[in-house]
């Protein structure tokens, strides 16, 4: 269902992010993530000069190679618009989601590890998003590959990650019921 009608207004600012996933030949994962900004009006720049409309103001990509446990093995990031010169100088910092797990607690992880001074605000936000992705990527072909892979890890993931994934929820009571925390009354 969309959303009602908006009352009059006019565009200022878009974000497109866009994320995908892929399986490498050589057995592992790819998940990358793209965020694009841009502005409906001109604005001066002290870096770039003028920013016109449709310019993009931000355009950061991010890309995590995972294993089949979901463990993160490279991790590359890189800044092609951005408003200040020194924004792609942190992207260095990222390779310390090296050897991290995407799983429960990966964006309290993430902003651990490379969040606020650290690292990028753009990049964060996507990296964050990107370990869904990793499992609507993954999560299907494993499971039907090796049961256990996602069984391990999956139902944890989602678990109370949402109101349907609920622990005391039908769904949990279904999917993975060794999960299942029915509410007492």
């Amino acid at each position: 269902m969309p959303l009602s009608p908006p009352a009059p207004r006019e565009p200022i600012h878009n974000r497109t992010i866009t994320c995908q996933g892929y399986r490498r030949q050589d057995g592992l994962w790819d998940i990358e993530g793209h965020l694009l900004d841009t502005k409906s009006y001109t604005f001066k720049n002290p870096w770039r000069g003028g920013v016109a409309p449709g310019d993009a103001v931000h355009e950061m990509w991010a890309r995590l190679t995972l294993d089949e446990n979901f463990e993160v093995v490279a991790v590359e990031c890189t800044s092609d618009a951005s408003p200040f010169p020194t924004c792609g100088a942190i992207v260095g910092n990222f390779q310390r989601l090296v050897g991290e797990r995407v799983g429960p607690g990966w964006s309290r992880r993430v902003k651990s590890l490379v969040g606020g001074v650290e690292g990028c605000a753009h990049h964060v936000e996507l990296l964050c998003l990107l370990a869904t992705v990793a499992f609507q990527n993954m999560g299907p072909l494993l499971s039907k590959r090796n049961p256990g892979v996602v069984a391990d890890t999956h139902p944890k993931f989602v678990v109370n990650s949402c109101h349907i994934w609920r622990e005391d929820g039908e769904m949990v009571r279904n999917y993975f019921p060794e999960d299942w925390a029915p509410e007492e009354v």
